[in-house]
This record gives structure tokens, sequence and C-alpha cells, in this order.
């Protein structure tokens, strides 16, 4: 997160919590004549399980509930000159990594990740989450081991496996006909 947005998340972080979820991080988007101050909210890692079994995960009515609260703590505060629309958020499939227990949590999973200053001849990656070492995330990109410091994340993001899921795209014409179903074109009725 930058600077600025790592500030405000601080800020915010306490009365996110009292009302039962969790701040990940903040995106600050600063432009000209007005900003955006995006929240991603969560339910806390200890609670995504509900007393009746199921999983829980972030309501509508949380994602409204901390834009109200946490309009009002901006407007008291200000750390934010000029205008700026507030967007508060579900990580989503595609969740944003904020800190390094994020990375920790999802060893395992593959992130696209950008980085501040160039490494190894790149800027973006995209590889499997390997462990948290120290400040410094591992990552297997194309089967070797790349290792950057978490200070020079910029941004990172999950990437969903959209086959894993049943949710993988097809490719227009390349789809398999049904089970039973004629191969090669359309089918005649039969009189």
């Amino acid at each position: 997160m930058a600077d600025k947005a790592v500030e405000i998340a601080n800020l915010l972080a306490p009365t996110v919590a009292s009302l039962g979820v969790e701040l990940l991080g903040a995106e600050y988007l600063p432009s000209p004549g007005s900003a955006v101050l995006r929240l991603y909210i969560d339910v806390p890692a200890d609670e995504a399980v509900g007393e009746d079994g199921q999983p829980r995960s972030v309501t509508i009515e949380d994602c409204e509930a901390v834009s109200r609260e946490v309009s009002a703590q901006l407007d008291v505060e200000d750390p934010i000159s000029g205008m700026y629309t507030l967007e508060v958020s579900s990580p989503g499939i595609d969740r944003p990594l904020f800190t390094l227990a994020h990375y920790a949590r999802f060893a395992g999973e593959t992130a696209k990740v950008g980085l501040k200053l160039p490494q190894d001849g790149r800027r973006r990656l995209q590889g499997r989450i390997v462990r948290v070492q120290g400040n410094d995330v591992v990552f297997d990109v194309d089967g070797n081991e790349f290792v950057t410091a978490f200070g020079n994340i910029d941004k990172a993001r999950l990437v969903p496996d959209w086959a894993a899921l049943g949710m993988a795209p097809v490719k227009p014409g390349k789809d398999k006909p049904a089970k039973g179903a004629p191969k090669g074109g359309a089918s005649k009725a039969k009189k």
C-alpha cells in the first residue's frame, strides 16, 4: 500500500473492527478533481465459519455500515484534502494482498504482483506464493524461485483458478457437444 493508503488504513482499522469486520487494506487513488478511497473489508479469519457451520462472508449490510461509520470519521479526522469518493468492498475472488500475513495465509495460491522497483529485469510477475521469509516473499515463477522484499511490492492480487471453480471460459467453437449429441454440426430431425 502507498504511504497515504497505509496512513488511512491505520486510522480507520479500529472503527471497522468495532463493526465486526476486518479492514484488509486501502487503496488511495488521487486524480485531478476527485480521488477514490477504496476500502477492502472481510470477515475476520477466526470468524469465517458462522455458528450454523456455514461459511460467513461480507454482506452488503456490512459494507453499508462501514461506509456510514467511516464517512463520519473521515469528516472529523479529514486525512484527505479535496473531493474524494469512498468505496467499501469485499475483497472478491481476486483479493488484493496488503500485508505479510496475507501472503502467509495464501501460500500455495497464485498471485499477480507489481513491484515498485524493477528486480531481475522485471516489474511485474505472476507466480505461486511459496512462503514468507522474514520481510521477504518467496514466489515460484515458471519453476524458478523469485524472492522480493515485501517493501518492494506495490500491488498484488490473487489469481483465481477458474477451472477449479468450474468457471473456466470456453473458447468459441471449442466447446464439447453434450453427451449423446451429434458431432460436427446441426442435427436433422427424424421423421
